[in-house]
């Protein structure tokens, strides 16, 4: 089985990285070149197009910015639908609007190919790590097809139809951006009160409150580095697809039209490309306070795969 991989940027790379570690011979494109050589210098080809990749590839898997983004590698000028479907699988891997990548999945399937969606939760570390939970929907017999490839980059967690996916993926993160942005109130109110942010992380684990948020995320405010990662430009992209669903479903959005203004605040004071917990520094910022601990904080993206190495070609 041959693996074509659409999309080198942080997340991707890595996940791209775990496929050939299991041994899958690689076809990758990005649309930026410089971002092809990680997975060239371990034995990965270069494709110039998307529908290059399909052509060469038995199954694909994308992991692009978001909807603009994937529509262009199915719909565009040398993208998928320009060139044979036929037996061929794709996961996608994309946060992105359930009821475009519906649409796409359709006009696929149309052509002979299996679409699977498979977005992903957890941090770049999961992606370094191989341990990714991914919400996959598509039909049993086209999961199974893909299932090692899947197995490869994460943990496969069955939501139903294809689309339910992204359903999964977005409401995870509508929970997630929720969390942080609270978790900077919260912190700045302990200070102010008496209580070090040190002590209030660890007293907070393991109880109502916690969440991989507070587990995960909290030491990026201790560090100072706020996790550019996962810059705010991904951040507000989210929540304005989480605004979309919504407003779809007749859903009440109070809570997550406030998140999403405050993700908005953090990016106009210090720009889209700051890491995501830059949504607590406004907290910060407004109340005179820094909540920096001391600590040999790992950053998520200097995790190191556990094997460290690349396996064979099939």
């Amino acid at each position: 089985m041959i693996v074509g991989f659409i999309g080198l940027g942080t997340m991707g790379r890595n996940a791209a990285l775990n496929v050939r570690r299991a041994g899958f011979d690689m076809v990758v494109h990005d649309i930026r070149p410089q971002s092809m050589d990680a997975l060239a210098a371990v034995g990965a080809s270069r494709a110039a197009s998307p529908a290059e990749v399909l052509d060469r590839s038995d199954v694909v898997v994308t992991m692009v910015f978001g909807p603009k983004e994937i529509e262009q590698v199915v719909r565009g000028e040398n993208g998928f639908l320009t060139t044979s479907c036929a037996g061929k699988y794709w996961i996608d891997m994309t946060t992105s609007s359930p009821k475009l990548m519906r649409a796409l999945a359709g006009e696929f399937q149309a052509k002979g190919g299996g679409p699977v969606d498979a977005p992903v939760t957890g941090s770049v570390d999961a992606a370094i790590r191989g341990d990714m939970p991914m919400f996959v929907g598509g039909t049993d017999g086209d999961v199974e097809a893909v299932r090692l490839v899947i197995e490869a980059m994460g943990e496969l967690r069955r939501v139903g139809r294809y689309g339910n996916g992204y359903v999964a993926k977005l409401v995870n993160n509508q929970l997630w951006k929720i969390h942080a942005a609270a978790i900077g109130e919260a912190m700045v109110t302990a200070k102010l009160a008496g209580l070090e942010p040190a002590i209030w992380w660890r007293v907070m684990k393991g109880g109502a409150a916690d969440s991989f948020v507070l587990q995960h995320d909290v030491p990026s405010i201790f560090a100072g580095h706020y996790d550019p990662s996962f810059p705010i430009a991904l951040c507000l992209k989210d929540l304005g697809l989480i605004e979309e669903l919504m407003a779809e479903t007749g859903t009440r959005n109070e809570l997550t039209r406030a998140t999403h203004d405050r993700f908005k605040l953090a990016g106009e004071r210090y720009g889209t490309s700051a890491g995501e917990m830059t949504v607590c520094k406004v907290i910060e910022d407004d109340a005179n306070v820094a909540l920096r601990v001391a600590g040999d904080w790992v950053a998520p993206w200097d995790v190191v795969h556990p094997e460290g190495r690349v396996g064979r070609s099939c």
